[in-house]
Formats: structure tokens, sequence, C-alpha cells
């Protein structure tokens, strides 16, 4: 497994990753009717430097890594991760947060904020604890669920 900087050329296997997740609309706090045109300006921004999980020539997973707030909240970053559904299960996620959290070190970030983890995600509230995060605040009834209804997102931070 390597974990690279997303090239203009992997725009559409990123898509292939993203674009589903987004419209099912049960896990990220966007639009799920965004074009595709909207959604690679969302994931692919220039706000962001977007990474690729690739093996053997293959993009498996895809994760974002931004600066969370301007001025005095620089020094947190923000991320977002996706992983294919053929590769669910297999530890991606936990390999890209992983990168992310040394990355984030290296660009002088000093803590990173999960800010809408939704609380129906049990992948992320089973994973990002073990990874040292910590559930920093309830957003009661925040997020519209497709099936689920009100459901609470959490605001999960770590300090790098």
């Amino acid at each position: 497994m390597h974990i690279r900087e997303a090239a203009p050329r992997d725009k559409d296997a990123i898509l292939a990753i993203v674009e589903p997740i987004l419209r099912a609309g049960d896990t990220y706090a966007i639009d799920p009717n965004l074009t595709r045109d909207q959604i690679a300006d969302y994931w692919l921004g220039a706000d962001k430097t977007t990474l690729v999980a690739e093996q053997d020539g293959q993009i498996l997973g895809t994760y974002y890594i931004r600066t969370n707030q301007a001025g005095g909240g620089a020094h947190v970053c923000n991320c977002g991760y996706m992983v294919a559904p053929n590769a669910s299960g297999q530890g991606l996620a936990r390999k890209m947060c992983e990168d992310s959290l040394v990355r984030a070190k290296d660009l002088g970030y000093r803590a990173m904020q999960f800010n809408f983890v939704i609380a129906s995600n049990a992948a992320a509230i089973h994973l990002w604890p073990k990874l040292g995060f910590e559930v920093v605040g309830r957003l009661p009834d925040a997020f519209m669920h497709p099936t689920l209804g009100e459901t609470d997102a959490l605001v999960m931070y770590r300090k790098l």
C-alpha cells in the first residue's frame, strides 16, 4: 500500500470512490445532489491537499487534509477519508488516518479536528478513538440522515 498526493490523472478514480458515498448522503454533510464537477471541486479543491492510497496501481482510497479555520485557528487541520467498497474492512481508513497524522505534523499543524462525524457512522465512531481522537462535542439531531432521520453529529479532536 502506497499513499501519495493525488495527480490530475487520478480524478476519475477518486470520483469513482467519492461520488457514490456523497450521493448516499449518510456520512457527509454535503448536498447529495451536487453535480460531478461540484463533487470534484469539493474533494479536489484548492483549499485541500488530496491524497490517494493505491496498491498495484489501483486507487483504493482517498483523503484530504486542509486547514480547519483561518487566522487563530490555522494551526488545526481537518481531514476527510473515503475507501472504495472493494477495499472496505482491510484497515485502509486506519492507514490513511495514520498517514494524515504524520503529514499534518510535518505541515506544522498542532491538532486535527473532525467537525461533523455522523453518530450512525459506526466505522468512524469505532476507529477514530483508537487513533487518539476524543469526542469534544455532540450536536444533537444536527444531521438529517436519509433513513434514520435526525441523527447526532460529533466533534472529535486530537492534539498532534
